[in-house]
């Protein structure tokens, strides 16, 4: 029952914010309803650009990472946050606007992924992808009745296996 707040705050109390916030700014003698219409438009604009170059940034970082060998966790959340920061900034609206920069500009992003890699229960058991590794949690959950034999192979044609046993030509076989 935690998540209700979030998702009240989120789909009902957060768009009659806007919207009151729009129409105030729409009707003040400062902005005026067409420097407030600019503005939305002028932001969605700037986080547009803002998202591609930031995201062709954190894919360049997230690609390095990769050949390097290590885990691009940091890349990875801040990939999520450049799309929620997207989404946001498309969003009409001042507030949206607000936390849709802050998930683009790289100091705040790179600090937010920070606090969400902190906080999330997923821990890294081994090391990168491929078979190398055995993580801790599979050594200790194998038996010793474990169908399972790890080796290696060579797959070979018939005659070449009747040469390497017997140390003849498969010809003279035909003739026994």
């Amino acid at each position: 029952m935690r998540t209700f707040p979030f998702f009240a705050v989120l789909f009902f109390i957060l768009p009659i914010l806007e919207i009151y916030i729009l129409i105030k700014a729409g009707s003040s003698e400062l902005l005026g309803p067409g420097w407030t219409i600019f503005l939305v438009v002028l932001t969605a604009v700037i986080g547009a650009v803002l998202l591609r170059q930031q995201g062709l940034s954190t894919l360049a970082r997230f690609q390095q990472s990769i050949s390097q060998g290590k885990l691009p966790a940091q890349e990875m959340v801040e990939g999520i946050l450049l799309a929620v920061g997207g989404a946001l900034l498309m969003t009409p609206g001042f507030i949206t606007d607000a936390m849709g920069f802050l998930c683009l500009l790289p100091f705040s992003r790179q600090l937010l992924a920070k606090l969400i890699i902190k906080r999330s229960s997923v821990q890294v058991v081994s090391g990168m992808g491929g078979f190398s590794q055995t993580p801790e949690w599979r050594k200790n959950s194998r038996d010793s009745t474990s169908d399972v034999v790890e080796g290696e192979f060579t797959e070979i044609d018939e005659d070449t296996w009747f040469i390497e046993q017997t140390g003849q030509s498969p010809k003279s076989k035909n003739k026994s």
